[in-house]
């Protein structure tokens, strides 16, 4: 039994909430942006703003292309190699200058940001997440 659309969404929001909120928090001092720190943090969390926005989108079509599956679910590395194409529209997004404050990031700063957080997320969604969490494969991501 997989989420429903709605379970989809929210779970892409909390764990972008919760976990890409935390590991942006730490991997921003290190990302090699050449500008202030509180500028990094900007388009550090600008980038994850236009992940989530973005993503929303995504996840709308992937679940639109699922119902042709008969588990109407994803393997799970191609769960994994979903970052390409979203880290390609995201890394456009930012060059577009459609993501807020991320103006004049460096490729390499936006890659280690985007992998980290990426891995960081879909790690907690198929491993820890599913412990706490168990009922929610079963309603749907619904918690009750």
């Amino acid at each position: 039994m997989v989420p429903t659309l709605a379970g989809r969404l929210q779970t892409r929001l909390f764990l972008l909430a919760t976990v890409g909120t935390l590991l942006t928090v730490l991997i921003t001092p290190v990302l090699p942006t050449g500008a202030s720190l509180g500028a990094a943090y900007r388009a550090s969390f600008g980038v994850l703003f236009t992940v989530a926005v973005i993503g929303l989108g995504w996840e709308v079509a992937y679940h639109g292309l699922q119902q042709f599956r008969w588990e109407k679910d994803w393997p799970m590395l191609f769960g994994l190699l979903t970052a390409l194409n979203e880290g390609l529209l995201v890394w456009l997004a930012v060059r577009a200058g459609a993501a807020p404050g991320a103006d004049g990031l460096p490729g390499t700063a936006f890659l280690l940001h985007f992998a980290v957080v990426w891995l960081g997320v879909w790690l907690t969604a198929n491993g820890p997440m599913r412990v706490p969490f168990l009922r929610w494969r079963f309603h749907g991501g619904r918690l009750i």
